[in-house]
Parts: structure tokens; sequence; C-alpha cells
């Protein structure tokens, strides 16, 4: 594979050297490890007749926005793809014609490559709001047990952003900002027993699960804090009864008295690497 060194700005004075480190891909199975550069996305300022042979900051692409799946998560499960568009504005007197983005994880980008979501377009869709201002769009996706191969990998990502402008001249930025790949999670409950007498004991069981990107298959989140909650038949708003932890298998269990009918439901607050989830609502009929 090849490592990129990381620049805020690229002149026609500028070249890129990529370096060999093979060793970052031991672990990384089938995944693509293989970050471009800005030449190796844009091409070679130095080629481009336009291209003075230093520019100034302000004479580069001005990055006013960038935007990873609508500001969401990207939440990965266990056996579909996922695809999420993201984007670009930026300004320059000659206008912009391409821009880059790519979501990578390690500890630093020339040495400690352990993750790579590159976008599936050789360029960037653009559309103009102005003769200086464009908004381009990507897709980046990411496969489990491919892009996604262990578990470790769940939590922040750094976001490269990159612009192309007019004349030839480059923004590029290995650390532009940073976004979260997470792991699917799943939360179920059950109720019981249904119908039940005011006043008798309900037991409210469940199961916390995220996906393990390194088995294909969901297992349990230890240790976690889960709220029971519940609203009455008539009611639209939960309220918290309780604060309980999962179990070393994720299993939740608890008990409350029978009042009202209503609709019982755990409810996980999330972490950096699992989301936030609500279970569905099991409604008991007390008598």
């Amino acid at each position: 594979m090849r490592i990129r060194a990381t620049v805020a700005a690229v002149t026609g004075a500028l070249a890129l050297t990529a370096l060999a480190a093979p060793a970052a891909q031991a672990d990384a199975g089938n995944a693509d490890l293989d970050k471009p550069s800005a030449t190796e996305r844009f091409g070679n300022p130095s080629a481009k007749s336009a291209f003075r042979a230093a520019a100034a900051a302000d004479e580069l692409p001005v990055i006013t926005k960038v935007t990873v799946n609508s500001g969401k998560a990207v939440v990965v499960g266990t056996t579909n793809a996922k695809t999420v568009t993201v984007s670009v504005t930026a300004s320059h007197a000659t206008g912009i014609q391409d821009a880059y983005v790519d979501l990578w994880h390690g500890t630093d980008v020339e040495e400690g490559l352990d993750g790579y979501l590159g976008p599936n377009q050789d360029a960037a869709t653009c559309t103009a709001s102005s003769a200086t201002t464009s908004t381009c769009k990507l897709t980046i996706t990411a496969y489990p047990g491919v892009d996604l191969y262990k578990n470790a990998l769940a939590g922040t990502w750094k976001v490269t952003v990159g612009a192309l402008a007019g004349d030839g001249s480059m923004y590029w930025n290995d650390y532009h900002g940073t976004h979260k790949v997470q792991r699917y999670s799943k939360l179920t409950v059950n109720a019981s027993p249904e119908p039940v007498k005011k006043g008798k004991t309900i037991t409210v069981t469940g199961k916390l699960s995220r996906a393990n990107w390194e088995t294909g298959k969901y297992a349990g989140y230890t240790g976690q804090s889960v709220k029971l909650q519940f609203r009455k038949k008539s009611s639209s708003t939960y309220t918290t009864l309780k604060t309980i932890k999962t179990n070393s298998t994720g299993n939740l269990s608890t008990t409350v008295t029978a009042g009202v009918d209503g609709y019982y439901r755990y409810a996980f607050a999330g972490t950096s690497t699992t989301p936030a989830i609500n279970a569905a609502g099991d409604f008991v009929d007390v008598k």
C-alpha cells in the first residue's frame, strides 16, 4: 500500500511522495487501505499551466462546509453494506471543478493507518451556486467484515477533505475533521405476564446486542446502563422507572409492580462505538 504525506494546502511547487508501509496492512484482510494523496486524486499540479510556483493561502480553494451522511454517524451492521453521501462546499476565484472526501482510521495518516473508506466515484458531481462557489457530492460505501474488518475500528474516524479549483490550485487536509463510524445495535423487550392483575409483579426482560464485524454476528453488549421506561396507554410520552445494567451476555431483567395499562420499553443512550436505540414498547393489560 502507499501512505501519504498530509498537507493543509497544495501548490504547484509541492509534490507529495508515497511511502511504502506493507506492515500496516498485516491485519486488514481484504480491506483497501490504499488512500490516495492529493496528486494521486487530482493530478500533478505542476503540470497545470495556470498553476503558479508558489500560491498564497488566500489563493487556494476555501472550504466552507463539509457534510458526511447528513451529520449522522455511519452505522454498519453485520451483512449489508452502508452507503452514505458526502458533500463539500468550496469557493475559489476561478471556480471549483472537483472535490474529495474520505474517512480514515488510525493514529497517523503516514504510519498508523488501519482503516480507510474512500469515495465510490473518480470525480465528484459539482453544482455551482455562483461563478466562484460549488457544492460537490460523492458517495462512500462501507462493507462490514471487509473495510470494517475489526471491532476496534468502531468510534471516531478522521475526515480528509480536498478541493480542486478551476486554475488547478488545490486544498487538501487529511485532518479536516472527525466523524463517527459505529456498530449497529439492537434492543429487545418483553414484559410479562400479559394480562396481569393490578398490584402483581411484572417481569421485564430484554437484550442489548451489537454488530460484531469480526464474526459477522450480533453479540451481547455487556455492562451497559439501560433505562426501563413506561408510558400509559393514553399517553405518548415515556418516563424512566429505573436504570439497570446488561449482564455478561447483554441480557436485561428487572421487575415492577403493575399499576395501569401501558407500554414498557428499554432505552439505551449509546456510546462512542454504538448508537443509541429504544426498544419498541411492549403493551401490558392490567386487570
